[in-house]
Formats: structure tokens, sequence, C-alpha cells
């Protein structure tokens, strides 16, 4: 598990650069997502910038199996600016506050293996909370992930009702992170071993 921000992202260009293509094989051309694409190749937005964490798990040859990106909500993100719609109140935020944005899963893998790629960046997710003192994350999902993740076991709760935008059934979350968040995802099985997040 990589973690990869402004002061590493020069020497993990490579891993950025599959996970972007991963990205824009999710999705644009799956998911069919009006985003933009650069080259005909990679899903690269206006919040990729100097601000933007990304925790990426690859395969032991530092190929793209998974991958999140994490932006601080005291700076524009996308529940704030593109969807404060969903929020009964505006969205919570501060330095301690951080959105997930783009959760990412590589085509290509077999279920069992998605899964666990699942599991293991939900984790780590986790595991960069407590060790970078980030007590709640939001979020913006379709519905479908929005009643996974509403089922991870931790403590998380929808900021509105789900609404219909763009012909996409969209709802907002927050995810309150404690001492026991880990606990939680592995009573609800979603819990998975997984190699401390590193900055190279």
């Amino acid at each position: 598990m990589l973690i990869v921000d402004d002061r590493n992202r020069a020497a993990e260009r490579a891993v950025i650069r599959s996970m972007f293509e991963a990205r824009k094989q999710v999705f644009v051309d799956l998911l069919r997502w009006d985003v933009p694409v650069l080259a005909g190749r990679f899903e690269v937005d206006q919040f990729d910038d100097g601000h933007a964490t990304y925790l990426i798990l690859t395969d032991t040859e530092r190929r793209h199996l998974a991958s999140t990106r994490l932006l601080p909500t005291e700076r524009p993100g996308i529940l704030n600016t593109l969807y404060p719609q969903l929020c009964d109140e505006p969205p919570p935020e501060g330095p301690d506050v951080f959105e997930i944005t783009r959760f990412c899963l590589s085509r290509g893998q077999r279920a069992v293996d998605r899964r666990l790629a699942r599991d293991r960046l939900v984790t780590g997710l986790v595991r960069f909370a407590r060790d970078h003192g980030i007590r709640t994350y939001t979020g913006v999902a379709e519905i479908g992930w929005l009643q996974q993740i509403l089922a991870f076991g931790w403590e998380c709760r929808p900021l509105g009702l789900p609404l219909v935008i763009d012909g996409r059934m969209l709802g907002a979350l927050q995810i309150d992170i404690d001492a026991d968040s880990l606990t939680k995802l592995a009573a609800a099985g979603i819990h998975a071993d997984v190699a401390p997040a590193i900055a190279a």
C-alpha cells in the first residue's frame, strides 16, 4: 500500500499513471461517467492537484489493484462544490475531515481478488486515518456502492436522502473513525491484512 501525495508524486509517476488508467477503465468505460479523459487513457479531473493524497494498492510488480483519493475538506471538493444538495446540513469539514473520492478497483481481477483488494483498501483507509489524525471521512456514492459502505460495520451514516442527479441515484455519507473501527470492520467480515502504508 503506497501513500502518494505532492511530496513523492514525481517519484511514483508510473504508479500514478497506472491508477489514472484504471480509473478511466472503471469510471468512463464501465460506469459511463461524464468526466474528463486525458490522452484517451487517463481519467484526471480538477481535484487531482497538489492537495490530493492517494492510497494505492499494487501487486508485487507495482501494478494497480485498487486506489482511492483523499481530499482536504477545507478546500473545494466533490461533495461541497458539486453535490452539496445531497446534504441536509453543510457537510463536515475541518483539518481532521477528509473526503474519500475515486474508490477504484482494477478490472480484470477475479471476484475473490477484487473483494480482497476492496477489503485491504478499506482497512488501509482506517489505518491511514488513525495514523494521520483523521476523525471523519465524507463521500458521495451511487446507491449500490453507498449501501455496501453503510454495511461495512464502521460508524457510517447518510448526510441526507439520496437524489437522482444526471440519471444516477447518489447519496452523501459520513464515516467516523475511532479506536474500534478496525474491530468493527472485522466483525462485519471486512478486515484484511495489509502491509503498512508507506511513502516512497
